[in-house]
């Protein structure tokens, strides 16, 4: 399948994939992150059952502060 991951085209095995274990595949591991797929905000909590198609777009944006 292929998806956009923040605006750049990323080719995967399979038919789709959760949310998590794309986190995992692209060693995602800053706590501190949102997750949109297709514009749509996913919850941390639903990770596990959010699942990613071949054509979707997925955004996944890390939260930085500083003073």
């Amino acid at each position: 399948m292929e998806i956009t991951l923040n605006n750049e085209p990323l080719k995967l095995d399979g038919e789709s994939i959760t949310v998590e274990k794309l986190l995992e595949v692209k060693r995602y591991t800053f706590r501190l992150r949102i997750v949109r797929v297709n514009g749509r905000l996913i919850d941390r909590d639903s990770y596990a059952q959010e699942v990613i198609r071949d054509g979707d777009t997925v955004q996944v944006i890390y939260l930085m502060s500083g003073g």
